[in-house]
């Protein structure tokens, strides 16, 4: 495979996410799977690539003040090479402005036109000149607008979080999403303890921390691909954030216990249920898109548990055979994922307020035919990894006002304590917060239904 450097390949990152639609964590994945650089070049490529498009419409704000004409007229390669440059010059101080200007011209002499050499170097050499005279709104004068281009996230999304949080806690909240997000993994207590996995896991020469609340998770560092670890492969361990992993504690199916996951696929919480219940017991995992099915079967068979059933089927639509089917029901609902900005840079720029209403709907549809499978007496979890009021705890309120036979029920004796800043659980709900808890951002709610 032929030598190319760490900007190469952050270039080949972005121009997939741009021109293809591709997610960044997978076209990234497909790029180092495929030249296979060393740690220091890997690492680097990883920096330049989330990085930039997190500071994206910082970058674009900067570039813009440098530039005659919009950069919407550059080609997709140029752009992304003039932003590359700037995030090294604004954000990176161990690169010397020299090679950040230099590498950014010798990427424009192989991607662009005869006169890109000469643009690209003017205007990276330029921004690094001026770079400390650059004014930013001031918070005092224009909240959103500082906020939105110091800590880069949508306008939209920084005005909602001001009403309400206010600046400080808003601040807080952008930077955490603007922090790498931990490795975390779940132990598979069918095989092991945690305490196992992680001397295992340090003996191939892995960092292993223990998470702060899930009592199976932790934070590994130090390897090249999870997959690839032999630990993965026999099944010791599933990839799995510490937020998530709480969804499926609030749960806590009972070992014999029928239960029914209508979100299923991947099956990352799936599998946590199974081993929840010891691998006793029946859970049916549906998932609207057939090809996902596969996905949660194979981590079935890698973690050895053989209680779960997998189909192919429309939450909204479950069919008659299931009512009061279950004992325990978890709804883990698609939502606009808000709370986990921090590992996925590209998607805060693909979201829109207008997305929520459309989403909100499926999450009411998918509770209602959920509600319907579920046995009086029976416990129902529903679960996201966003975090607005519209899609988490507004749409438990709804649900409530249509389902006189459910109520909420106390979280606590399920999850810890100290998770409890706003002092919800007893009313059976939590809000996970980046900046207040150090996980993903996630919504976990625990309903009953009456006898």
């Amino acid at each position: 495979m032929p030598q190319i450097t760490a900007r190469e390949l952050a270039l080949q990152v972005l121009r997939a996410v741009e021109e293809d639609g591709a997610y960044a964590n997978l076209a990234l994945n497909q790029v180092l799977e495929r030249y296979r650089p060393g740690k220091l070049d890997r690492a680097f490529a990883t920096e330049l690539t989330y990085g930039t498009l997190r500071t994206r419409n910082t970058l674009d704000w900067v570039l813009g003040q440098f530039v005659k004409k919009p950069l919407t007229s550059q080609t997709i390669a140029l752009r992304n090479i003039l932003r590359l440059g700037v995030y090294q010059l604004m954000c990176m101080d161990r690169v010397p402005p020299s090679a950040a200007c230099n590498e950014g011209a010798e990427m424009a002499r192989r991607h662009g036109h005869p006169g890109s050499v000469k643009f690209v170097n003017g205007v990276l050499r330029n921004v690094a000149r001026q770079i400390k005279e650059i004014k930013f709104p001031q918070l005092a004068d224009d909240p959103i607008a500082h906020i939105s281009l110091r800590y880069s996230h949508p306008a939209w999304l920084v005005e909602g979080w001001l009403a309400r949080f206010g600046p400080e806690e808003t601040i807080s909240l952008c930077r955490a999403n603007n922090e790498p997000a931990p490795n975390t993994v779940r132990t598979n207590t069918l095989k092991l303890t945690r305490a196992e996995l992680a001397g295992r896991l340090r003996e191939d020469g892995l960092a292993a921390r223990e998470t702060a609340y899930a009592p199976e998770g932790l934070n590994i560092e130090g390897f090249f691909s999870l997959n690839a670890l032999g630990a993965f492969q026999e099944g010791l361990f599933q990839i799995q954030d510490e937020s998530s992993m709480l969804a499926g504690r609030a749960l806590m199916p009972r070992p014999g216990a029928r239960v029914l996951d209508v979100c299923g696929a991947p099956g990352g919480k799936t599998t946590h249920l199974a081993e929840l219940m010891e691998n006793r017991g029946e859970i049916l995992a549906v998932d609207i898109h057939p090809h996902k099915i596969a996905l949660i079967e194979e981590n079935c068979r890698r973690l050895g548990i053989n209680i779960v059933e997998a189909l192919a089927m429309d939450a909204e639509r479950l069919p008659e055979q299931l009512d009061e089917w279950a004992d325990f029901i978890l709804v883990d609902a698609p939502c606009t994922g808000l709370g986990v900005l921090r590992r996925r840079p590209d998607a805060r720029w693909r979201k829109e307020p207008g997305q929520i209403p459309a989403i909100a709907r499926l999450q009411a549809g998918i509770l209602k035919s959920a509600a319907r499978c579920l046995k009086k007496k029976g416990v129902l979890v529903y679960s996201t990894c966003t975090i607005t009021r519209e899609e988490n705890l507004r749409q438990v309120e709804d649900f409530l006002s249509r389902h006189p036979d459910f109520s909420l029920e106390d979280l606590s004796p399920f999850l810890p304590v100290g998770l409890d800043e706003q002092g919800t659980m007893r009313s059976g709900y939590l809000e996970i917060l980046p900046h207040r808890h150090g996980m993903d951002g996630f919504f976990i709610s625990r309903m009953r239904k009456k006898g």
